[in-house]
């Protein structure tokens, strides 16, 4: 699993392996080679480089890639932001090696950091602030975050690196902290952070190198992280393709609540995911007056007459139904309450898992704590709250502003007592536990209409695999994300069904579970 580390989290496993007994220069060589390797390998000698070096120990690590650039050939300049004599530490050792005592030995030029030294570079290393940076850029560090910027949109063969995290981005959430650099490439340590993850500082960030710098694994197991990028790894060993043995009943019954006739697309398209994803049944429980409508739409996916929430709990008390979906197009009001208490109403032998979405979720905005009492109550297997930004304001209004998308993410679920989809470019799954990944495979093309209709299909159709509630949300954002991505520029909602099938292909394939030819 690609797990990710926080700020704090990142000094515990340096001070572990410190204590532990690797040395916190050695640590520092490291990564500062590591930084060196990731420009040579991008740039020609004779590039002129120019280290913005900060008075810690980011700077510490641009003393160490300066030094080995340097003595490969490259003319480097390093223009610090503080007096030397107050260096401290790890950073004061890598700025005596790489200005041995004496002035012997091929060495970097050392000068003043001024706003105008970008101009001589044809290369920048941004060793100013790594991740821990709490307080905004101003002075001299945020004129030389400018001059960098203003300087690259001048010229586009102008490669700058950031170490760490680009200064200026706060390493927790992502923020920019009054001006940011804008990198080429981030040279990173360990594991990733929330800010490489997390918008905007993930669209300053460039391609993000991790670079083993001797910190354990262990050490980071010791330290047990519950942030996680959201990649196939986390949540492969949960599903499995169908066993050749097996029947569509042992895949699981999925529902979608339908909208009036003049709203039913929306859980069409829900229905199409789940079915596409592998539930081996799905059902639409429709209005009367849409029957028909949503009769000639549909051919795999059956169809039953509910009108009110009496029904729906009628129908619901079978308990091979295992998968519901209420909210896409289901309208705004008492009787989408009611039929959410409903679906929250399981027999305790389904096993159900319960997605709620748009107007499910927007029906308590006036009573979140209604639902959330409802989801205490439930005995269903597991909830899963997909909501869009909007949304998730009006059901935790006192959430919604300040914090970073993973810290509200996370305070939703542990409120609510359900995972929490928080729906966007950087789309944050969190359980009630604790545990939280973050979505990097969307496409921009996927923020169009109905696309989250899709993703709650898609994460109910997991759910009736017996996925929990976390699995099924975070393989859900996953294989979303790259249906869009398959399907491509210009894709539509209906697209994104068929564009889910070469990625389950490539699930079953990669699966150790997958049945073997005889």
């Amino acid at each position: 699993m690609q797990q990710v580390l926080s700020v704090a989290e990142m000094g515990e496993a340096d001070r572990r392996t410190i204590a532990g007994g690797v040395p916190g220069i050695d640590l520092m060589e490291a990564a500062g080679r590591g930084v060196a390797d990731a420009v040579a390998a991008r740039q020609p000698l004779g590039r002129r480089i120019v280290v913005l070096a900060g008075p810690g120990n980011n700077g510490g690590d641009g003393f160490v890639a300066a030094r080995i650039l340097r003595r490969r050939g490259y003319p480097v300049t390093v223009a610090l932001l503080a007096d030397p004599a107050r260096l401290k530490g790890d950073a004061r050792l890598a700025f005596d090696a790489m200005v041995p005592e004496g002035g012997g030995g091929v060495r970097p030029e050392i000068v003043t950091a001024a706003p105008e030294l970008p101009d001589r570079a044809d290369v920048v290393i941004d060793a100013l602030f790594g991740a821990g940076l709490d307080r905004p850029l101003e002075g001299t560090a945020g004129a030389l975050v400018e001059a960098v910027n203003a300087r690259r949109a001048d010229n586009p063969e102008m490669f700058v690196v950031a170490v760490d995290l680009p200064s200026g981005v706060s390493g927790d959430s992502g923020a920019v902290l009054g001006v940011a650099v804008r990198a080429d490439v981030t040279v990173t340590f360990c594991r990733r952070k929330p800010g490489h993850l997390l918008y905007p500082g993930r669209g300053l960030c460039g391609p993000v190198r991790v670079i083993d710098i001797g910190i354990p694994d262990k050490v980071v197991a010791q330290i047990a992280p519950k942030t996680f990028v959201n990649a196939a790894d986390l949540w492969r060993g949960a599903w499995h393709p169908p066993a050749v043995e097996g029947h569509k009943y042992a895949r699981g019954h999925a529902v979608v609540a339908s909208g009036p006739a003049h709203a039913t697309g929306a859980a069409r398209m829900a229905a199409g995911a789940a079915l596409r994803i592998g539930a081996g049944l799905v059902t639409l429980a429709s209005p009367r007056e849409a029957v028909a409508v949503n009769a000639a739409h549909l051919t795999a996916i059956m169809i039953r007459p509910v009108d009110d929430a009496a029904a729906f709990s009628e129908l619901l008390d079978d308990r091979r139904f295992n998968a519901v979906v209420v909210g896409p197009g289901i309208g705004v009001g008492q009787r989408t309450r009611d039929m959410v208490r409903a679906a929250l109403s399981a027999p305790r032998e389904a096993e159900r898992i319960v997605v709620l979405d748009a107007d499910a979720l927007t029906s308590f905005a006036q009573e979140p704590e209604t639902l959330f009492a409802a989801i205490a109550a439930s005995t269903c297997r597991g909830v899963v709250l997909t909501p869009h930004d909007g949304e998730f304001a009006r059901i935790f209004p006192d959430l919604a502003d300040g914090a970073s998308r993973l810290v509200r993410a996370r305070a939703g679920a542990a409120r609510a007592g359900a995972t929490v989809l928080l729906k966007g470019p950087d789309t944050v799954i969190a359980a009630p536990d604790g545990r939280a990944a973050i979505n990097v495979n969307a496409t921009a093309w996927l923020a169009t209409a109905g696309a989250g209709d899709v993703l709650a299909g898609i994460i109910a159709g997991l759910g009736a695999q017996r996925l929990s509630a976390f699995d099924a949300a975070a393989m859900g954002a996953w294989c979303h994300g790259e249906a869009g991505r398959i399907a491509g520029a210009g894709l539509i909602a209906e697209d994104l069904a068929p564009s889910l099938k070469p990625v389950i292909e490539r699930l079953a394939a990669d699966c150790d579970s997958a049945p073997e030819d005889n």
